[in-house]
């Protein structure tokens, strides 16, 4: 469990809440993938070296969840 502010991608200092509200711009949650690639579109999170992308996937699970 991420807490708000904590920085998943350590890259492009992408934090727990950025991801959330870049959920939020997203229109329909079609699937994890699919939300991934938005994320990451909106934010470059996992642009870098990618070694957070586990991270940005368990967060993005997270977030739908709730």
């Amino acid at each position: 469990m991420y807490t708000t502010d904590e920085v998943i991608c350590k890259c492009k200092k992408v934090s727990f809440s950025d991801v959330e509200s870049a959920l939020r711009q997203i229109n329909n949650f079609t699937d994890l993938i699919h939300s991934f690639e938005e994320v990451q579109q909106i934010t470059h999170c996992s642009t870098g070296c990618g070694g957070c992308h586990d991270k940005i996937m368990d967060a993005i699970s997270q977030i739908m969840m709730h």
